[in-house]
């Protein structure tokens, strides 16, 4: 019976991490400036978010490609955010 508990709680927590992890990810895509021409699954001036993680499912190359990207300003605005932010918001999208 503790055992049950036990896992019920540490399921409920991973779920609390989860959408906080997610939340702040929202967050630190604000703060970059991503927000002003994506959204998570509507097109606005750039395509979505879950239609960029769509586009690079399977590439081996994806996440340096991107990140490179946002650090350039090559091929895509530079974000404002450091290269260690570009990373988590890129590890992010492509989770979608």
């Amino acid at each position: 019976m503790k055992s049950i508990v036990l896992v019920a709680v540490m399921v409920a927590g991973a779920a609390f991490a989860s959408a906080a992890s997610a939340a702040g990810e929202a967050d630190l895509a604000q703060k970059s400036g991503c927000m002003t021409c994506h959204a998570t699954d509507t097109k606005k001036m750039g395509p979505s978010f879950k239609d960029v993680a769509a586009k690079y499912k399977g590439k081996a190359d994806a996440e340096a490609k991107l990140v490179g990207a946002l650090d350039s300003g090559q091929g895509h605005p530079k974000s404002k955010g450091s290269p260690e932010d570009n990373k988590v918001l890129v590890k992010w999208v492509l989770g979608m």
